[in-house]
């Protein structure tokens, strides 16, 4: 995670211009907050020379309420913000303020339930049987309580309704329904269409009005599951042992937001409900609003609703500081995956002297195109790949290095040399340019997130809960022009001593894995066709609806034709002075597989006068990135970047291009690095199961995922050759899309540099691959995890764009989402399953066929429970028409609140064309959706879904999984994974 140099923050339209040439600095920017009154006497602040133009409120209450407007489309990102995450769990029930998020989607005394006198009553018992439980130390003793817990949550059940909060939320049509808890935060996330505003409002006023604990061991089972699934994770174990390293008493490095495994087995609902009580109230929270709103209007919605919240005083509690480190701190970290190190110190946290200094050091080390490491260790690889990154907390922060070794290469070797390159800013071995160029290359992040109403969004609610004036947010990376380099380095000096944590990552069986074992449950009643007056009275209120609308390509798409002939599709950028380039090719590694062999390879070239270091640096200078890549069937070369510094980069990218030299020496390290990088990627689970296995289970031995180039051909392969094939590549058929500001300076400086042969040759014919026939076979890896995952797989039908509309109705009502058939009853009713989810997946291209898939991520021991539920509804879909309803009407205000604009209406053009669709196709989608019954669904169902025959890939540990369970579903194949990738062993590359 890199938060101040991937700039989460700021997204909306902005329109200065911005400089990154060699010297030259951005006009500074001067922040002070004015105060203002509105029409109706709502006082809010406003920041001068702010970008995102935030208006900051504070209700009476002391709610703070972050406005901001972005009419690219008519919907409003949310957030609610709580100033309460896991450093403020009591010692004694960590894990409490992420088990109390899940409970905050379960309802209140008016949604979710259909009998409040009478279900509050069975609450009540469910907890004092779980603080009888808690205390209880005979073993014996708490499972007779559990088995009460859970006979009671049964009867319980009958008076509640499942997800109605998601039901409501997503029959206003939003998406990214979510919360997470971190360290010092809560936040839940909606984005919602724009006149579905008053409604939302209404029902998270209630929602945060009342906490009610409904069906809360179900969702306690799911917790388990989540827990378990971190043991599986190694980044998240090699994390939390350097946080333990670097806060040995903060709550920081001593209490992780999961919890530990005993206090998730004995909760307190009594410690749960004095959280929500102590924290959860309007003078500890923030909404944040951006996106397509009026001031006015909102805020006094905003304070209709919330600003009835009571407010409360609260008191934090006094969080330990912590010992200055005098002496290096080792950790060690076993697992499954690839080898890494990392290497952090502890800083001081946010609004502190030490957020800049560290802030600025981090990107002159690792800019990700110019750093010290970025040149000195990743361009020449040195190392398999290296980096770094700064996190600022309320209390604390941390510089973070990290490093993965070549093959052969020891994780003591790379400590080495990362030392080195830190040694190299101690000593100011680094260009004074450098500077200015990473503070310009910062602001340049920031204007492309100005953009995005999310990511502005994202950088409010931060604000918030990081106590930071937004001024001093404002203008924080133009403070950075202050620290001079003697500065820089004197800090350098200072911080960087022997008082870091080393944290080793190492290959092998963790010790210290623990699983929590689930106790077992009643299935639940869900209750999924009835509803609580509350859901009946919010869905009779209907807001004036929004229209649809449609993109006429032809006319949203300009063209133009270059002096050579090429084609050029242009979109004018109305937001900033940001451009984007791309020259196109329609071939890739299905024409020839070597051709993304070489595009990877000419990262590592100069030419006969620029050295591959000179040239990144070149670019840096300029602001400007470029980038070659091949997909299978396409190629694009690319500039984006500044718009008056797109000619000086198209000199330099042609240079590269025509006149790239090659390198043996690079050659042989860029063939090591790829050999490495698939040993890596055979340690990482998500990578065997959704690439390996799902690959083979639709293609079998003849794949784009096999059509690779063995080690023993990468090693015999003449390095010119690959440069041949760069530099022929202008010869072939080509276009070009350009976004920007200046069209005509794009045409002129084409016109000028990229020169290519008066005829263009045709592409070469692709290979093809076949997919073949689903049914009848389980294929099996064994990977050392606690957890275990599956994906079903079955060939459907060839793809037919008359089927669009069905699927998508039948992802959003069938499997998608926690509202959802598949949700509801494998992990809402059963607890089945952390995660799971089943749908309709329609092809990419016109010539392949869709798909029937489903996931199931769950412990060994109820895979066969698991694998039952799933298959009995992918058998036999439950009707509820309710339901049907409310996931049409979902997908109805979804297309209406959809916009597409920008550089998006040329990539979503490309999508639809390889489709075989000329047209904007949701036109079409919408009305049929509108007059589909379920009996069109369930007849959509039958023909597409029921009876198909599936193909399963499990991965999981072989000790712990039941295999005669998977024989129920067919034929059980061990696979290996070097033969999954197609990778050659070191015996076959010896021989």
């Amino acid at each position: 995670m890199k938060p101040i140099k991937t700039l989460i923050c700021l997204g909306i339209i902005v329109t200065f211009n911005i400089s990154c040439k060699q010297h030259d600095t951005i006009t500074e920017i001067k922040s002070t907050t004015v105060e203002h009154s509105d029409a109706n006497g709502f006082k809010y602040q406003t920041v001068e020379n702010d970008p995102t133009g935030l208006r900051l409120y504070t209700l009476d209450n002391g709610l703070k309420v972050y406005l901001s407007k972005n009419d690219d489309e008519p919907k409003i990102q949310t957030y609610i913000a709580v100033r309460a995450g896991s450093n403020y769990d009591p010692s004694n029930s960590t894990g409490l303020a992420h088990y109390l998020e899940h409970m905050v989607f379960k309802g209140t005394d008016k949604i979710g339930t259909l009998d409040w006198e009478k279900e509050k009553a069975y609450l009540q018992e469910i907890s004092d049987l779980y603080e009888a439980h808690r205390a209880e130390t005979d073993e014996d003793k708490k499972e007779v309580l559990y088995r009460k817990i859970d006979e009671v949550s049964l009867e319980a059940s009958n008076y509640a309704v499942a997800n109605e909060y998601d039901k409501m939320t997503n029959g206003m049509g939003a998406t990214g329904t979510n919360a997470h808890t971190w360290f010092e935060e809560t936040i839940y996330k909606n984005k919602i269409p724009a006149n579905e505003l008053n409604k939302w409002l209404d029902l998270e006023s209630e929602r945060f009005s009342t906490l009610v604990l409904r069906l809360f061991h179900t969702e306690l089972e799911a917790v388990f599951e989540e827990f378990n699934r971190t043991q599986d994770n190694d980044g998240r174990k090699v994390y939390t042992a350097m946080l333990d390293g670097l806060f040995p008493t903060h709550p920081y490095g001593q209490q992780q937001t999961i919890g530990t495994a005993e206090h998730l087995k004995n909760p307190s609902l009594v410690d749960i409900n004095n959280y929500f009580n102590t924290y959860y109230v309007p003078n500890n929270m923030a909404m944040v609003l951006v996106g397509d709103l009026d001031f006015d209007k909102t805020i006094q919605a905003v304070n209709t609703t919330f600003g009835t919240l009571e407010r409360k005083d609260v008191k934090h509690p006094e969080l330990p500081k912590e010992a200055p480190i005098t002496a290096p701190i080792v950790k060690e970290v076993f697992g499954p995956t690839s080898e890494n190190i990392r290497i952090a110190f502890r800083s001081n946290g946010i609004n502190t002297e030490d957020e800049k200094l560290v802030t600025l050091a981090d990107m002159i080390l690792a800019n990700g195109k110019a750093g010290l490491i970025d040149l000195d260790l990743n361009q020449k690889q040195m190392v398999q790949s290296a980096g770094s990154s700064a996190m600022f907390l309320n209390d604390y922060g941390f510089h973070q290095f990290y490093g993965v070794p070549k093959s052969g290469q020891s994780l003591d070797d790379v400590k080495t040399l990362l030392f080195q390159e830190i040694e190299k800013l101690k000593k100011g071995e680094f260009d004074e340019w450098l500077l200015d160029a990473v503070i310009n290359d910062l602001k340049l992040s920031q204007t492309r997130e100005y953009e995005n109403s999310t990511a502005l969004a994202s950088a409010y609610y931060n604000a918030f809960i990081h106590h930071q004036n937004w001024s001093d947010k404002v203008a924080f990376l133009e403070s950075l022009r202050d620290i001079s380099k003697a500065e820089l380095v004197t800090f350098a000096n200072r911080f960087y001593k022997d008082n870091y944590v080393l944290t080793y990552k190492r290959k092998g069986e963790d010790p210290n894995v623990v699983k929590v074992e689930n106790p077992g449950i009643t299935p639940v009643n869900l209750n999924r066709d009835k509803s609580s007056q509350y859901l009946i009275d919010f869905q009779a209120i209907e807001p004036e609806p929004l229209q649809p609308k449609y993109v006429d390509y032809n006319k949203a798409i300009n063209k133009t034709t270059l002096q050579n002939g090429l084609q050029v599709d242009y979109i004018e950028n109305e937001t900033n002075d940001l451009f984007n380039l791309n020259i196109i090719f329609d071939m890739g590694s299905d024409h020839d597989k070597k051709l993304s062999l070489a595009v990877g390879y000419l990262e590592y070239l100069g030419t006969d006068s620029k050295t591959a270091e000179d040239i990144k640096k070149e670019f840096y200078k300029l602001g400007i990135n470029y980038y070659v890549s091949a997909n299978s069937d396409v190629t694009y070369v690319g500039l984006s970047g500044l718009k008056e510094n797109l000619p000086k980069g198209l000199v330099l990218l042609e240079d590269l291009w025509i006149n790239a030299k090659a390198d043996s020496e690079a050659y042989s390290k860029y063939v090591e690095t790829i050999l490495k990088r698939r040993e890596d990627g055979k340690t990482e689970k998500g990578n065997i199961l959704r690439n390996g296995l799902v690959n083979y289970g639709k293609y079998g031995e003849h794949s784009r995922l096999r059509n690779i180039n063995k080690a023993s051909e990468l090693q015999a392969q003449d390095p010119q050759e690959l440069v041949d094939i760069i530099k022929d590549l202008r010869a072939y058929k080509q276009r070009i899309f350009y976004y920007g500001k200046d069209y005509q300076m794009a045409v002129n400086a084409l016109n000028e540099h990229h020169k290519i042969p008066e005829v263009l040759q045709e592409y070469p014919e692709p290979m093809t691959f076949q997919e073949k026939e689903t049914g009848g076979h389980v294929y099996f890896v064994d990977y050392d995890m606690v957890q275990s995952e599956m994906i079903f797989l079955a060939k459907g039908k060839p793809f037919d764009p008359e089927n669009l509309a069905a699927a998508n109705l039948f992802n959003a009502y069938f499997g998608s989402g926690l509202s959802s058939i598949v949700f509801q009853e494998i992990r809402e009713s059963k607890s089945l399953a952390y995660s799971a989810y089943a749908g309709y997946d329609t092809a990419d291209r016109q010539d392949e066929s869709n798909y029937v898939t489903a996931y199931i991520g769950t412990q060994a021991n109820k895979m066969d429970q698991a694998v039952s539920a799933m298959m009995e509804l992918m058998s036999d879909m439950p009707q509820a028409e309710k339901q049907f309803e409310a996931a049409k009407d979902a997908a109805l205000k979804k297309i209406a609140a959809q916009r597409i604009t920008k550089a998006n209406i040329f990539w979503n053009y490309e999508r639809l064309k390889k489709l075989g669709i000329d047209h904007d196709n949701r036109e079409k989608m919408y009305y049929t959706i509108k007059n589909m019954t379920i009996d069109d669904l369930m007849n959509f169902f039958n023909e597409n879904i029921k009876g198909e025959h599936y193909n399963i890939m499990v991965i999981g540990n072989k000790k712990d999984i039941d295999f005669n369970a998977l024989r129920k579903l067919g034929e059980v194949e061990e696979m290996d994974v070097d033969y999954l990738f197609n990778y050659e062993t070191a015996k076959d590359v010896a021989l």
